[in-house]
């Protein structure tokens, strides 16, 4: 039988470090971290070839002793944990640092060249401790202002089967980016920089003030257009050990990416990667976004600690929500209830590449025939007329060709009670699909389609529709679907909120459901892919308190949205000027009317700058 023996501790944390640190990006996490909860009011990071050569972190925070620094070099030594929070009576989950497990810089040291610089505030000198892949090197005094500097220097240099399985510099750089922005937006009460070294320059990719707003922070990390394209959220909920609180800035549905990067998520102030939570996101913009394109936006979830749990994952960016519905919901309600207070507007202003495709100059000189008219408008005088006199002057040209004609009315003057519409009044319509308006403050171009769909929709469900389409359809024979018996039970527990929905099962044995009627909006549905679904759907999310499945509910609103489309005007239809203006005053009115039910802008606006700009008169 094989000894059974203590592994040797320079083993014991390179295998902590392959959990903790799997690239520079996870190391400089854990730095920055340690500098948050030091107390630092400013931040600075170095990175020297994407943080394979070289990861560098100053604070000025509260600084460490000798003694105190030779001890965070060994395995689970925190000073992070409060005595009242160790032993068979403390509760660990009460912690609310970002860091508490002690295993950071140990595991750091066991796989790179690390470097320790700090000196506490008051005292005569600082220390320097260097430790060289679990070798120390130097253990001396140093010279620096109060506060700590951290050095890494060439990770995983003498453990080549973990440095082959990074990835270029490029991309190691943009993870340590990443790392860097979610951690200042999480605290915009703290400055932080970040710079780049190589062949001996420097370049500063961000430098972000101490103090500022968190919708200003955001939109500086994100991006400057969000500010202008978002709204933002705060909403409270009691629970039974506090209050739970969400803040954050939501991104309109019609600024969005490609891509689900631009999502960050925050738990207790940590940045997380969490399913529910992405879940949740993609929840509360089902019926605003299309399948391929992804919200923007920055939330923050505060709960007590004793309803979630962040000691899961070795790197604390999964948690665990004693009420994982609860939460989901809160998240769901909140974003759209945020949503509903900007959700008349649209992105703000064209694309800047359809911009730069406006034709500057006509494409061809205009042709004689139409100067006549032109004269007769501007002198008042018919010059296509044969002359009355002899010798009187007569234009070369002949007398005009028949004109293009196109439907207009006459430009009543605006009144001031139309000043203050937000869509304007309407001038016209083009192709006969978009309705042309003069706003206070620029032009508004506005999909006559996309625009109708969403007021279809919104009457549909103001009118009951969505209650109407969950009604029953009863079988004739009910169905027997057979599912593993933990699915059965989860089906079970939902059937109630099910029900609602128009969706009526009964267990069926150990390991059966039994299908009694499906909501007469899918009378044609799988009974048996549709109950696979909705247990998968309630294993993954929890079930709903109101509906049984989240699944369910997402597929009926789908059905909404397909009969609101089918309902609406079609592009191609001509509309008088008071059917446009009727269309512009409910736009102004109805929830979420700034994108259809796919997604896409129901209008955009060109202002009163741009047009000028257009014209050369800026």
């Amino acid at each position: 039988m094989p000894e059974i023996r203590r592994l040797p501790d320079d083993l014991v944390n390179r295998i902590a470090a392959g959990e903790v640190v799997e690239r520079p990006a996870a190391a400089l996490k854990e730095l920055v971290e340690n500098a948050v909860d030091a107390g630092a009011r400013r931040i600075g990071v170095v990175l020297a070839d994407g943080g394979l050569q070289r990861i560098e972190v100053v604070d000025d925070g509260c600084g460490m002793g000798p003694q105190a620094m030779a001890l965070a070099l060994e395995r689970h030594a925190t000073s992070k944990l409060p005595d009242s929070l160790i032993g068979p009576d403390g509760a660990i989950e009460l912690v609310t640092t970002l860091g508490f497990r002690g295993e950071a810089l140990p595991s750091i040291a066991s796989v790179a060249r690390l470097t320790i610089e700090s000196r506490e505030a008051g005292a005569a000198e600082g220390w320097r401790r260097v430790v060289d892949h679990g070798s120390l090197l130097a253990d001396e005094p140093a010279a620096l202002p109060p506060g700590t500097r951290v050095r890494v220097e060439e990770l995983f240099a003498k453990v080549p089967a973990r440095r082959k399985f990074l990835r270029s510099a490029r991309s190691e750089y943009a993870a340590c980016l990443d790392v860097v922005r979610r951690l200042a937006m999480a605290r915009p009460d703290i400055a932080f920089t970040l710079e780049t070294a190589g062949e001996g320059t420097k370049r500063t990719v961000l430098n972000l003030q101490a103090g500022e707003e968190l919708a200003t922070r955001v939109a500086r990390i994100i991006a400057h257009e969000l500010k202008d394209n978002s709204v933002p959220i705060e909403l409270e909920r009691d629970t039974p050990h506090g209050v739970m609180r969400l803040t954050g800035v939501a991104g309109l549905p019609t600024w969005n990416r490609g891509v689900a990067d631009h999502q960050y998520l925050f738990v207790n102030g940590r940045p997380v990667k969490d399913r529910l939570l992405v879940g949740a996101v993609r929840g509360a913009y089902a019926d605003m976004l299309a399948r391929d394109r992804h919200a923007v936006l920055a939330l923050f979830l505060d709960l007590p600690p004793q309803d979630v749990d962040v000691n899961v994952h070795p790197a604390k960016t999964e948690v665990r929500f004693r009420d994982s519905a609860g939460v989901r919901g809160f998240i769901v309600s909140g974003l759209r209830q945020a949503l509903a207070t900007g959700d008349r507007r649209s992105a703000q202003g064209p694309d800047r590449a359809a911009m730069a495709r406006w034709v500057s100059e006509p494409v061809a000189p205009v042709t004689a025939p139409t100067a006549p008219l032109l004269e007769t408008l501007f002198t008042g005088q018919d010059w296509s007329a044969p002359p009355s006199r002899v010798g009187e002057a007569r234009p070369t040209w002949s007398a005009p060709l028949a004109q293009p004609q196109g439907r207009a009315e006459e430009a009543k003057p605006v009144s001031a009670e139309a000043q203050s519409y937000p869509l304007g009044i309407a001038r016209g319509q083009v192709a006969n699909t978009y309705i042309v308006a003069e706003a206070a403050d620029g032009l508004v171009l506005v999909d006559q389609h996309a625009a109708h769909e969403r007021l279809v929709l919104e009457r549909l469900r103001a009118a009951g529709a969505a209650e109407g389409i969950k009604r029953s359809q009863a079988l004739l024979v009910p169905d027997v679907v057979e599912l593993d018996e933990v699915d059965c039970d989860r089906l079970e527990d939902a059937a109630e909120g099910l029900a609602r929905f128009g969706l009526v099962i009964e267990r069926f044995g150990p390991a059966a459901m039994l299908v009694r009627a499906l909501p007469a909006a899918l009378p044609k549905a799988d009974s048996a892919a549709l109950l696979r679904d909705l247990a998968d759907d309630i294993a993954k999310h929890g079930r709903q308190e109101d509906s049984g499945a989240l699944l369910l509910a997402e597929r009926l609103e789908l059905v909404l949205a397909t009969m609101a489309c089918h309902g609406s005007v079609r592009a191609g239809r001509t509309l008088s000027v008071a059917e446009m203006n009727a269309l512009l005053r409910e736009m102004e009115a109805t929830p979420r009317s700034g994108q259809c039910n796919h997604g896409r802008p129901t209008w955009v606006k060109l202002s009163m700058e741009d047009v000028e700009k257009l014209f050369g008169r800026h």
